[in-house]
């Protein structure tokens, strides 16, 4: 099954929607293997947010990351990265659709309470950025058969 990251954003947090959020992605079907709760520091952001770093925005990006602590996460499931995607919405939490995390319940660009990888090669390095091997779980997830099925489970 493929991977892919989410990273719950301060926003989030300071919000109360961690729960929300985490429920969308389980009641879709998702498999939670890796969680946890970080503050991020200058590095990380530098490395995570580099495709940005020319932008007249990035400094104040940096800064909003760094507000509050936020929640890393490793999902798993049948092409999860579209999956995920399609779950949180468009960027702009204005113009998310209504049925989007974003769309529900957003209303910035910035404070759009959710990253979600956007390719399977960038998942691939998000995970490794945030996560060791030791700190993702595999397990038999028992609903898969209710998930998935038996020809997409294999």
């Amino acid at each position: 099954m493929e991977q892919t990251f989410v990273l719950l954003k301060p926003d989030a947090v300071q919000r109360g929607l961690l729960g929300k959020i985490t429920s969308r992605l389980e009641e879709k079907g998702l498999q939670l293997v890796g969680l946890k709760m970080i503050v991020l520091g200058d590095a990380v952001l530098d490395e995570h947010y580099a495709h940005l770093k020319d932008k007249p925005f990035f400094a104040g990006t940096k800064k909003f990351m760094k507000s509050a602590p936020v929640v890393a996460s490793v999902w798993q499931g049948k092409n999860a990265v579209a999956v995920v995607r399609k779950l949180c919405g468009v960027t702009n939490s204005r113009d998310a659709e209504p049925g989007t995390i974003r769309g529900d319940l957003g209303m910035s660009i910035q404070c759009n309470l959710v990253h979600a990888s956007d390719s399977v090669e960038t998942a691939k390095a998000e995970v490794k950025r945030f996560f060791k091997p030791n700190e993702l779980h595999a397990y038999k997830k028992t609903l898969d058969a209710l998930s998935y099925s038996e020809d997409e489970r294999q």
